[in-house]
């Protein structure tokens, strides 16, 4: 019987090469994918996170409230790189 080959060995073997290429051995090449995999850092696809909700939720916390809603409504507006900033007035 032939083995499936699924779309997360794939990525796993990608990420494996990837390492071995930045210089680690390739048992522990191995074992760090396998441990990235478990904590889940391979893109599982789904959607994508931009760089004012990062800065959000490291602020306000993983919960969602009322108050992350519009510091990510504000944040969207002037960009993240100014958000946060204080300005002069």
């Amino acid at each position: 019987m032939p083995s499936v080959k699924r779309k997360s060995d794939n990525k796993l073997s990608r990420k494996v090469s990837v390492l071995r290429k930045e210089g680690y051995p390739p048992k522990q090449a191995v074992a760090i994918a396998y441990s990235m995999k478990k904590r889940k850092k391979f893109k599982e696809g789904g959607t994508t996170k931009d760089a004012c909700y990062n800065k959000v939720v490291s602020r306000y916390g993983p919960k969602t409230s009322a108050y992350r809603s519009g510091a990510m409504a504000k944040c969207r507006k002037v960009g993240a790189a100014n958000w946060g900033n204080k300005s002069k007035k």
